[in-house]
């Protein structure tokens, strides 16, 4: 079997700049599923227009955070379907939290998101829909060179500034982001270096 088809999850699929889809062009995936009938996982690093307390408004939800807070794309699959990711040092939800990574939570619960909204940690991003890809599809990806991996951690899936990310995860796999061939920079909105 090829490194593709032997990925274990939890890890971090970084999109090549070639990739043009809107939903993924520099984006930065947490995989959470990659089995024979297909893969699942979040897009981390893309902000929705949508304010945090907007959103739990419209769920008749309070939110105590920060009043500038979004939520983010989960990705483009069910964008109506809400996940919370959380840091689980200091949170009390009066059930078991499943974890993902060590210190990183998740859930699609009502009454998790409600507790959470109210007093939400340090750690906390509400994502919108996932991404998805059926059987094979991930694989095929990645040996075109769509995407690279990296270790999953939670200072990458909670980055205080999203849009460096991507630059941030390279990085820690030795890849200078401006090293990347120019061709690949082609219709990206940023200056190439």
């Amino acid at each position: 079997m090829d490194a593709a088809a032997d990925l274990k999850t939890p890890v971090i699929l970084l999109a090549m700049p070639q990739v043009a889809d809107p939903f993924f062009h520099k984006g930065v995936v947490l995989l959470l599923a990659h089995e024979e009938a297909g893969s699942f996982g979040f897009v981390i690093n893309r902000q929705t227009g949508l304010l945090l307390s907007e959103v739990l408004k419209g769920l008749e939800l309070a939110w105590g955070g920060d009043a500038s807070a979004y939520a983010f794309v989960g990705g483009p699959v069910q964008p109506q379907l809400g996940t919370v990711l959380f840091g689980t040092g200091t949170v009390e939800l009066g059930r078991p939290v499943s974890e993902i990574l060590p210190g990183v939570g998740i859930s699609q619960h009502l009454g998790d998101l409600a507790t959470l909204a109210k007093s939400p940690p340090p750690a906390f991003k509400l994502l919108l829909g996932y991404a998805g890809w059926g059987a094979g599809q991930l694989v095929e990806e990645i040996l075109r060179n769509d995407w690279l991996t990296a270790p999953a951690t939670p200072d990458l899936v909670f980055a205080a500034d999203p849009g460096q990310v991507w630059d941030d995860a390279l990085r820690r796999v030795g890849i200078d982001p401006s090293s990347l061939p120019s061709w690949t920079l082609a219709g990206d909105d940023t200056e190439a270096n």
